[in-house]
């Protein structure tokens, strides 16, 4: 089953002949999140061929364009293409502002619920299914435009029963639900039959994490320790810091050192400047702090495996 990350836009405000601005899609289990949606995302959509049609929610960093200008043009072509379920948006409670105002003006209306959901300036579960949940964070930018973070955390499934072993061990079906949440099976006449020797675990529980728009803060690696993938934000090179500082940014060296401290499994660099034609010295320098470092690209896929657990 797959939990799969898809770079629809690797660079920051100012979009390039070959970067997007931020935009990413996350697929849990054939369940598809939009995270960001910078102008022209509705077109990284069709051209990387995902199927927009099933997102159902979209979770907004902030309110700066490069984050979510091409919203409303993907939320129109859903309409036009004669979407009926809901949407759900995760964001900034001013948005949804935004959004009825400029609907208000053109007249125009969406042929299906929209569903706003305020993001608060603390951690929080803002969203949960069977299968995934989906936590907020604060993260530190600009005053006009607060930012969070979104942690999406695969939830623990349940194990798996070894027909055979329960059919020798004569286990009652109204027992095998208990079996698959980790119980012992005890026998008529006593005898503890180990859960180990009836079942199989699952494989470990997926998570990734998304930090976009920040200052580097040594205390925001709390929110994300122990990811499976981070992405994180990676505006400028370390020898530019004061202007990272200066536009509330974080450098390559600062993600590698947050990711470090966080001790996730991989880290991924994005949100590039444009003033960056090659990026091999913000690699370069990452690596330096943490090596299993990466650089995102438009069309970049990176799938999490669903790893055997040892028991």
């Amino acid at each position: 089953m797959k939990f799969e990350l898809t770079i629809l836009g690797s660079g920051s405000s100012v979009p390039t002949a070959n970067r997007n601005s931020a935009a990413q899609v996350l697929n849990v289990l054939e369940r598809y999140f939009l995270i960001d949606c910078a102008e022209a995302t509705q077109h990284q959509l069709r051209r990387f061929h995902l199927p927009y049609n099933k997102i159902s929610h979209i979770f907004i960093s902030h309110l700066h364009g490069d984050h979510f200008f091409g919203l409303m043009g993907f939320l129109s072509t859903l309409s036009l293409q004669g979407r009926r379920g809901e949407m759900h948006i995760y964001a900034d409670p001013r948005l949804q502002e935004l959004v009825e105002c400029q609907m208000r003006i053109t007249r125009s209306r969406l042929g299906y619920p929209l569903c706003f959901h305020a993001l608060s300036r603390q951690e929080e579960v803002i969203y949960e299914d069977k299968v995934v949940t989906v936590t907020a964070f604060p993260l530190k930018h600009r005053y006009e435009a607060p930012v969070c973070g979104f942690l999406f955390r695969e939830k623990e499934r349940e194990r798996t029963i070894v027909k055979e072993q329960a059919e020798a061990w004569k286990v009652p079906i109204a027992f095998m639900q208990y079996l698959k949440q980790g119980a012992d099976f005890i026998t008529p006449t006593g005898e503890v039959v180990p859960n180990e020797r009836l079942t199989v675990a699952p494989p470990p529980a997926r998570s990734y994490a998304y930090m976009t728009d920040t200052l580097y803060r040594p205390c925001f690696a709390d929110y994300v320790k122990g990811v499976d993938l981070l992405y994180h934000e990676a505006t400028y090179q370390n020898k530019e810091i004061a202007l990272a500082k200066e536009t509330r940014h974080s450098t390559a060296g600062q993600a590698a050192l947050l990711a470090r401290t966080a001790g996730v499994g991989k880290l991924l660099l994005g949100h590039f400047s444009a003033r960056y034609t090659d990026l091999t010295d913000l690699l370069a320098e990452a690596r330096d702090v943490f090596s299993n470092t990466f650089l995102c690209s438009d069309g970049y896929r990176f799938e999490l495996p669903a790893l055997k657990r040892n028991v």
